[in-house]
């Protein structure tokens, strides 16, 4: 028997969190920096009292949210490449509940996060205890178990001896390229402050060594066979691409074979955006260039997406009839999707591989990729240039286009990380932002969660002090969450938050109307005499809002107010909140696209009618698996 020390389930939670390090490519980096939370009764003097004692190197944050604790720590995992992550640790009942929508992230993203929601007694003696939900069928079934249809991998430690094997579990899934995700360990708050004798060798330091997969001999001889089939291949970059390193090689495939490729918002900015084989995104929220060619293309080499709907159209885009999927993909489950031929393997050996042995191999593209680059860059260029027709009130505003091309061509360093997850700025984003530096366009849209994006800059910002960080944000996903600008300033970590205020959900407004609903609870209007949400505009100061939490509030109406506005945020020495007004409905279009939802097949409206009848006809056209 080995020597033991004796602590509570939480001092030895965190000593074992401190001791876990990975090794990437021969690189060794200690892979747990911190704990983000807000403590509870739950939680305060188990897990708290750990932390509290400072016997670990952990930084604890003080999160304001516990959805936003979790989205910071997406944010920072993220921006590392997910070779560093964030512990998330709540009280039981609505503080654990909270950080579900983040979990959610975190698993839809392939995102490494450990949540340590606190549970209910395990000895059940004081129960019902605060905050604690009573299922009178199972007993067992507490706030935490809604954690288990968001995690990649859950457990509960109802004894101090089961940490061990769940902790071990639980960073063998932390550290799994193809099966991270959210990852939940629930701590009954009896159990955090009972004690063990650990064996010291549970708590020493342990490596965990994230290997590539080797593609094997008959993997690249079968994608070999397919790209020597194809006339026409388009490759999508995936996030993929960005977690395996893997942006030279495919630069090198493109360029080697003559092959455009499209990317997926987590793949974007692996390549920059003056790439000759770049076409900016792809799908619902894609190009003209990338929708133009995939619809013409007879091989689709899926690299490290997850090919969700939005980056196939929900399987319409693809309309060539001889079109085949070629999946590179270390998840298998991904490599299947739409029938295609798995190549469960690195992304960046793979490529490497199939780049010599398909040598000879030419597409028969010829001008067609750079006329459809030169095409789509016309197109950016107008958008960036774009006016906007001014208020009711005569007062002038921007155009969202606008402001884009305003912060990207001219205002912020080509080196600042640019964050955003959801709403109508992700789609413009995805289609005219142009990277200049890698690893700068950090978006979250696998989930799409609202609120995620002021959390996340502050988790970037932690993960690269140095650089600047911009979150570009709707009002309504503003609105929605951003608690954390309060901890922003508590850290002296300045993140600089631009609103596009158009007064309202437009996003959803847009589709809404483009089925032919009359606009309905989307826009931010008073209530009128009908009795409808069909008034006056409703008018905030995000500005005064910022400088409530203790940033600096600025406000923009015109290209030149956001300019001074964007000098005056770069020099600032605490987070800024830029509030800018733009005009409704001046985001960028659809560019040959099309996404399929759950539209009205009756109705008294004609105009709805209409769009099933159309939504059908596009359906016909879809592959259906």
């Amino acid at each position: 028997m080995g020597k033991t020390i004796r602590l509570t389930t939480g001092q030895a939670a965190l000593r074992f969190l401190d001791n876990q390090y990975v090794e990437y490519d021969g690189k060794e980096i200690k892979f747990v920096e911190g704990v983000f939370g807000i403590f509870g009764h739950g939680v305060v003097v188990g897990l708290g009292e750990a932390l509290a004692s400072g016997k670990t190197s952990l930084r604890f944050y003080q999160a304001k949210n516990e959805q936003g604790a979790g989205h910071a720590a997406v944010g920072f995992a993220k921006q590392n490449n997910r070779l560093k992550i964030m512990a998330v640790c709540s009280s039981i009942g609505p503080g654990a509940l909270n950080m579900v929508n983040a979990a959610a992230v975190a698993t839809a993203n392939h995102v490494p996060v450990l949540f340590l929601p606190s549970d209910t007694f395990a000895c059940r003696q004081p129960d019902p205890v605060l905050q604690q939900i009573e299922i009178p069928t199972d007993y067992t079934n507490t706030a935490s178990d809604s954690f288990r249809a968001v995690s990649r991998y859950w457990d509960r430690v109802q004894r101090p001896e089961q940490l061990m094997t769940a902790l071990i579990n639980a960073f063998r899934v932390l550290t799994d390229p193809a099966d991270t995700g959210a990852v939940t360990v629930s701590l009954p708050q009896d159990v955090q402050g009972e004690t063990y004798d650990y064996p010291e060798e549970f708590l020493a330091k342990r490596v965990h060594h994230i290997e590539r997969r080797i593609p094997t001999k008959g993997q690249i001889g079968r994608a070999a066979a397919l790209l020597r089939a194809a006339k026409k291949p388009l490759v999508i970059c995936g996030g993929g691409v960005r977690y395996s390193c893997a942006g030279p090689a495919l630069e090198k495939f493109c360029e080697s074979f003559h092959i455009p490729f499209g990317e997926t918002q987590g793949g974007k900015g692996t390549i920059l955006w003056d790439n000759p084989y770049n076409l900016s995104g792809i799908g619902s929220t894609g190009s003209l260039a990338s929708n133009r060619l995939a619809k013409e293309a007879d091989l689709i080499i899926a690299v490290g997406t997850r090919l969700g709907d939005f980056t196939t159209c929900s399987k319409w885009l693809f309309q060539n009839p001889a079109c085949k999927i070629l999946g590179i993909n270390v998840a298998s489950f991904d490599a299947y999707k739409m029938n295609g031929e798995p190549i469960i393997a690195d992304a960046k050996l793979t490529l490497e591989a199939l780049t010599e042995a398909a040598a000879s191999y030419k597409s028969q593209w010829g001008g067609a990729i750079a006329a459809a680059r030169d095409e789509w860059k016309a197109e950016v260029d107008r958008l960036y240039r774009e006016d906007a027709p001014p208020a009711p009130d005569g007062k002038p505003l921007l155009s969202q286009a606008r402001v884009l091309g305003e912060l990207n061509d001219r205002l912020l360093p080509k080196e600042a990380i640019v964050v955003s997850g959801s709403g109508s700025v992700p789609s413009d984003m995805q289609r005219v932002w142009r990277t200049r530096v890698p690893g700068t366009y950090h978006m979250e849209y696998a989930f799409s969660c609202m609120g995620y994006e002021v959390a996340a800059a502050l988790g970037a910002k932690i993960a690269f002090p140095d650089k600047e960080v911009v979150t570009i944000i709707g009002d309504g996903a503003y609105t929605m969450l951003h608690s954390e600008l309060l901890t922003a300033v508590q850290e002296r970590k300045k993140i600089i938050v631009v609103v596009l205020d158009n007064a309202g959900f437009h996003c959803i407004d847009n589709l809404q109307n483009s089925q032919g609903i009359d606009h309905f609870g989307n826009e931010w209007k008073t209530r009128d005499e009908s009795g409808r949400l069909a008034g006056n505009s409703v008018q905030v100061d995000y500005a005064k809002n910022g400088e409530s939490w203790g940033a600096r509030g600025l406000r923009a109406r015109t290209a030149e107010e956001l300019a001074a506005a964007v000098k005056e945020a770069l020099a600032a020495d605490r987070p800024v909140v830029i509030d800018v007004k733009v005009s409704p409905k001046t985001m960028t279009g659809g560019y040959e696209s099309w996404w399929r939802v759950g539209t009205a097949q009756v109705s008294d409206n004609p105009e709805v009618v209409k769009a099933a009848k159309d939504m059908a006809a596009e359906v016909e056209k879809t592959r259906k698996f």
